[in-house]
This record gives structure tokens, sequence and C-alpha cells, in this order.
């Protein structure tokens, strides 16, 4: 993606999935801010921590947030977000959409 704010190269598929949920939304947000754990982002967004599981789990799926420490881990998992997440939420900010 070379010009964010230019339209063309928006994968505005990926903008509707992450703006259709508000808890999406936040942790986006929350992850923009550097890495966290679920529970520190269902802290920081007021959520609860099941909405931020799942909302974290939909976003992998798009490859929007990724795992930072080994798929086995079941305590303290830290999750970031990826460049097309950064370049995706980006776009929600600059249109004003969240």
């Amino acid at each position: 993606m070379s010009s964010v704010d230019g339209g063309d190269d928006v994968p505005w598929d990926d903008v509707g999935f992450v703006i259709s949920s508000r808890y999406r939304v936040s942790v986006l947000e929350r992850l923009s801010e550097g890495p966290a754990t679920p529970t520190q982002i269902a802290t920081d967004s007021e959520s609860a921590v099941a909405h931020v599981s799942r909302a974290l789990q939909e976003l992998r799926d798009r490859s929007l947030v990724e795992l930072l420490v080994p798929e086995q881990r079941r305590k303290g998992r830290v999750y970031g977000i990826t460049d097309d997440a950064e370049n995706i939420w980006h776009v929600i900010q600059t249109q004003q959409m969240a």
C-alpha cells in the first residue's frame, strides 16, 4: 500500500470488517499503541475479556494482529498489530470512522 489516503489501494473490505465491531476497533486502537495481552486490552478498553478474545481471533484470522509468543502458550499471550493493520487503522483514523 503506497498511498493510504489516495483511496485506490485502500483495503476497504478490511476497513469495513474492523469498523463493524466496536470490539475490533478498540482492540486495534489499543494495539496501535503497542503490544498487549487480552487482559490489558480489556482493561484499557473497558471491555469484557471474552469480547476482546473473540475480536483478537477474528483480527488474527485476517492477519491484522499477530501472536508474539509461542502458539502453545496459554498464559501471558501477547499480541501485536501487523503492518497491514497499521495502514487500516491509519485509514480509519484519517477518515474519522472510529
